[in-house]
């Protein structure tokens, strides 16, 4: 069984950027990276990651202070709670952002080239591999056993 309270990203994968909570994407997979780094069980994940920077950047939270109140112990909706005292953002525009946020993908010619070299490397058959959420899903299966 998954103990989300210090999940171990050594042994399962954490949740996907699709999964949400209030509305945020990406908050619970930033909260199982954190907890999974405090306890010393990141495996090769690593918090404040260019994703995690973009939920920052949205909600204008730092990624200190997320990790100061990670480390409080707090679970899933009382840290909800905390993101939604400090952001201030509309119900609106955390859907938009998460709906974006899903959809986003490389914008140069740098982050093709690494998403095509991932495909490459994993299932190079695919071809519905778009955005970074589907490169993270597609990596976090296979990385634990997951067949194509």
């Amino acid at each position: 069984m998954i103990n989300y309270s210090t999940p171990d990203l050594t042994q399962h994968p954490l949740r996907s950027l699709r999964v949400r909570l209030g509305g945020y994407a990406h908050l619970p997979r930033l909260l199982d990276k954190a907890r999974a780094v405090l306890a010393g069980k990141g495996g090769e994940y690593h918090y404040n990651c260019p994703l995690d920077q973009q939920f920052f950047a949205f909600t204008g939270i730092t990624h200190e202070a997320m990790l100061a109140e990670i480390k409080t112990g707090k679970g899933d909706l009382e840290i909800l709670n905390w993101v939604n005292a400090q952001s201030k953002r509309q119900p609106w525009e955390i859907v938009a952002w998460s709906a974006w946020l899903e959809q986003h993908g490389p914008g140069g010619v740098d982050g093709h080239e690494w998403i095509a070299s991932m495909i490459k490397a994993a299932s190079p058959e695919r071809t519905d591999i778009r955005s970074f959420a589907d490169i993270l899903d597609l990596d976090d299966y296979i990385s634990f056993g997951g067949k194509i």
